[in-house]
């Protein structure tokens, strides 16, 4: 992010220096801290919820606490150091910070879209391609294609240790600010730029944008799974009972199925349209910038290019949130202490599932009440063999008031 202060070029005058108004400060400054606090704390949940809770051990999953880390970078390496730059107006950290803050910086940037790509790879292979998902979409495949990601983008972003320094400017009006920018001249930067602008934005912005229309094609237009009366009426067996039983449970599963993909891929497909959009007005103006002899940097309109690059980093916590009943269910976990469910006797599971059957039937969406079934199977089947309900399949008659 350091394309955002110019160095000039040699034997060319600096002018006067004139610091940001008291209005700047405080705005940019609080406005900055509470989005990077908001999002520290939305993606370390992020990484909590899915190391902590079993069931949330996905290979999708593990893709999103890889961005999950990569956000917390670009919040921690570019976010902060941000507010001092609004505050100070000049670079406070030294010579080894400005090293150190700029690798990870671009090591979060590059990192979060290569994680992007990543999940939107496997979602296009879970959904197109079902049958080899069964042996590449799993989560040993996940965690080495994470790590090869980070090793990558580790070993790729060294050169920032050698691009990167410190520098002090002498204004006209003999005002000396340090700032952090690049060694080399603006000529040199702008083809390593230009090629991070192609591999880490516009090509997986490409792919996704593919991808996701394969992904819809399928999985939007293709008709729902078929009624289970006329399985039943194909099948002709005496024993009707079991039959209903099984076809009901089978319906409910392949339905709850193609729900749940459906809301998992408009969440990661809004991940990505958010991540195309509030990155546009930094790239857009680093691009227009490179080709003007005195670059656009008015405050006011860097400080909205800041704001956009953060927000893309910790808002992606709150589209868990709103989009995910899972994300939702463990977020509320993590708030209540972390209080373990899982392990406790099976009478409580029953009433604890037709518990949260009970609440998302009247309050929450068909996607999510679909989606929590899906995780409820094992206790679904077990409440059926036990025939405490008559028919599996009619909702409305299970009593919720022992619940």
């Amino acid at each position: 992010m350091e394309n955002f202060t110019t160095v000039p070029e040699p034997n060319n005058t600096l002018g006067n220096w004139t610091d940001y108004s008291i209005q700047y400060k405080v705005i940019s400054s609080w406005l900055l801290f509470m989005i990077c606090a908001l999002g520290i704390v939305g993606n370390v949940m992020v990484i909590l919820v899915v190391l902590t809770t079993k069931h949330m051990r996905t290979p999708t999953n593990c893709y999103l606490v890889s961005l999950a880390v990569a956000d917390l970078m670009v919040l921690t390496a570019a976010g902060l150091p941000s507010i001092t730059d609004s505050i100070f107006g000049s670079w406070v950290f030294g010579h080894y910070g400005c090293l150190c803050i700029t690798y990870f910086q671009y090591l979060g940037i590059n990192a979060s879209s290569c994680s992007i790509t990543a999940f939107t790879i496997e979602r296009y292979i879970a959904i197109c391609h079902p049958i080899k998902a069964q042996f590449l979409c799993t989560l040993s495949r996940a965690k080495k294609i994470i790590l090869f990601v980070w090793a990558f983008t580790s070993l790729y972003c060294v050169m920032w240790f050698y691009l990167s320094d410190i520098q002090e400017l002498v204004y006209d009006n003999n005002v000396t600010i340090i700032t952090c920018g690049y060694r080399v001249p603006r000529k040199f930067y702008l083809p390593i730029y230009f090629f991070d602008f192609g591999v880490f934005f516009v090509l997986p912005l490409l792919l996704s944008a593919v991808l996701y229309g394969l992904i819809g094609r399928i999985l939007f237009l293709n008709p729902l799974p078929s009624d289970p009366k006329d399985k039943k009426r194909k099948n002709g067996q005496n024993n009707h009972n079991v039959n209903d039983r099984t076809s009901c449970k089978n319906s409910r599963h392949s339905s709850s199925t193609a729900t749940s993909r459906r809301q998992v891929t408009k969440m990661l497909a809004v991940v990505v349209i958010l991540f195309a959009a509030l990155w546009m007005p930094y790239r857009t103006l680093v691009v227009v910038n490179s080709f003007l002899d005195q670059p656009y940097l008015d405050s006011w309109f860097l400080l909205f290019c800041r704001t956009c690059i953060y927000l893309n980093s910790a808002i992606n916590p709150v589209i868990y949130n709103a989009m995910s009943q899972k994300f939702r269910a463990a977020f509320r976990k993590i708030c209540r202490c972390g209080r373990k469910s899982s392990d406790k006797p099976a009478t409580y599971s029953v009433a604890l599932t037709y518990s949260a059957v009970k609440d998302t039937s009247m309050v929450e969406s068909t996607d999510h009440f679909t989606t929590e079934l899906e995780e409820l199977t094992v206790t679904d089947e077990l409440l059926s063999d036990q025939k405490m309900f008559p028919d599996p399949c009619v909702y409305g008659k299970v009593n919720f008031s022992d619940a």
